[in-house]
């Protein structure tokens, strides 16, 4: 994509209304727009990397088993007056009427809505364990939206939900949610703790939050040093196999949000030269809640004796639209974002010093169709500005990799990469820097 065509409306001074980093940053380059408090427009940089990060989730969901579909925004309210929970959610929830007078609500999660859709399609054990799922906007009506997408009042999240027979089959589905988001979180090149948390609205006995670390974080962290350093990606999984001893270490350690803090536990159960407390920020959380829904809305099944039971329950929730935010909190510098690559909008910022330059006019060129024809995602700044006001916009919106070409170089038969993450720059050859690229 050539910057020059592309709609990028950068900003180089930072909003007022604009509280933390990543809601300074995203405004700044030009990735949302706020349409009203708490509800953005996303611009072509920040829907790329907002669908790059949907699109992780959905494959380490899909690697565990769970299924895709997709439910409305707007609910029935009877629905949620038949669970019981229609006039407990608060006011959180938007609350409307169609023409005819009927009381509908716009989502915020979907607990209700998928037991209806199961207890009408699954009448038998034989049709038992399932894990389905939907990446879909939510809505809740927050009393001061702030910090951007962070905390907004319209959101996009992966929401998905277990089907069991029995306690022993939920705990398998438990699992096997948890282990797939210590997956995702390290895919999208973070490191994400899972911690004992509360249940809130949604119910239920077992339940853990996960948090990346960040020092702008929204809430007071405590945790094994451990946990920190282990490589989620290297052990292979087998998501039919018993996944309880994966899921045994990573709970056998401290790690607790403040709200769930004890300071005694704390210092007897962990080392003192391995206590880390930090700032944190939650991505993803995940509930077990037996038949709290399953009951009250008569979601039953045959079992094998050919009695009747009642469905177990889970759900799963990551933030989509809020890891992009999480993401920058954790990733950032005073010049701008820094993108882990599998996340990062393009991969490379291709740089040229001096537009209308034959030379570099044409090795920006070739470079730009050989990295497009091998499939690398680059962004190229062909406009006419200083090339200060280019590092700056490059550096801004934090594409992994800028190549740069210049005059100076170009009579050396050099071209320079610069990695944005370390800062190290590197001047190779032109085929060299290709090769670096596409390899």
């Amino acid at each position: 994509m050539r910057l020059s065509r592309y709609f990028l409306p950068t900003m180089k001074e930072t909003p007022a209304e604009a509280q933390i980093v990543s809601h300074r940053l995203m405004l700044r380059a030009g990735m949302v727009r706020q349409a009203s408090a708490g509800i953005y427009s996303w611009l072509p940089l920040g829907f790329r990397v907002l669908k790059k990060i949907e699109q992780i989730v959905r494959e380490e969901q899909d690697r565990a088993g769970a299924q895709e579909l997709l439910m409305p925004t707007i609910q029935a309210a009877d629905l949620w007056r038949e669970s019981g929970r229609y006039d407990d959610y608060g006011k959180e929830m938007l609350r409307i009427a169609d023409r005819h007078g009927r009381e509908m609500l716009y989502g915020p999660t979907n607990e209700e809505l998928i037991t209806d859709i199961f207890r009408a399609s699954v009448k038998s054990y034989r049709d038992l364990p399932r894990i389905l799922y939907h990446i879909q906007w939510k809505f809740r009506d927050e009393v001061r939206p702030r910090f951007g997408v962070m905390r907004g009042r319209e959101f996009l999240m992966k929401d998905g939900y277990s089907f069991d027979l029995d306690y022993e089959g939920a705990r398998k589905s438990y699992n096997k949610m948890f282990v797939s988001y210590l997956r995702t979180y390290a895919r999208l090149g973070l490191k994400a703790i899972p911690m004992e948390a509360e249940t809130g609205p949604i119910g239920g006995d077992l339940s853990h939050e996960f948090v990346i670390l960040a020092d702008t974080g929204e809430t007071e962290v405590f945790c094994h040093h451990d946990l920190l350093d282990y490589d989620v990606l290297a052990e292979t999984v087998d998501y039919d196999g018993d996944l309880s001893p994966i899921v045994e270490f990573w709970t056998k350690f401290y790690a607790r949000t403040d709200d769930k803090h004890e300071a005694a536990a704390f210092e007897s159960q962990v080392p003192e030269d391995k206590r880390v407390q930090r700032r944190g920020i939650e991505v993803g959380h995940i509930f077990y809640f037996g038949d709290k829904y399953a009951a009250p809305l008569g979601a039953i099944v045959t079992g094998s004796d050919g009695s009747q039971t009642t469905l177990h329950s889970g759900s799963y929730g990551i933030g989509v639209s809020r890891l992009v935010g999480g993401i920058i909190e954790a990733s950032h510098d005073d010049d701008g974002i820094i993108w882990p690559e599998p996340v990062a909008p393009f991969k490379v910022g291709l740089i040229n010093l001096k537009v209308g330059n034959e030379g570099c006019d044409a090795l920006c060129e070739e470079l730009y169709g050989k990295l497009s024809d091998a499939g690398v995602e680059l962004l190229y700044s062909d406009r006419e500005d200083s090339p200060g006001a280019k590092f700056a916009e490059m550096d801004l919106i934090g594409l992994p990799w800028q190549l740069v070409v210049g005059p100076r170089g170009l009579k050396s038969g050099v071209v320079e990469l610069k990695s944005r993450a370390s800062g190290e720059r590197e001047e190779l050859s032109p085929e060299s820097a290709l090769a670096r690229l596409t390899g």
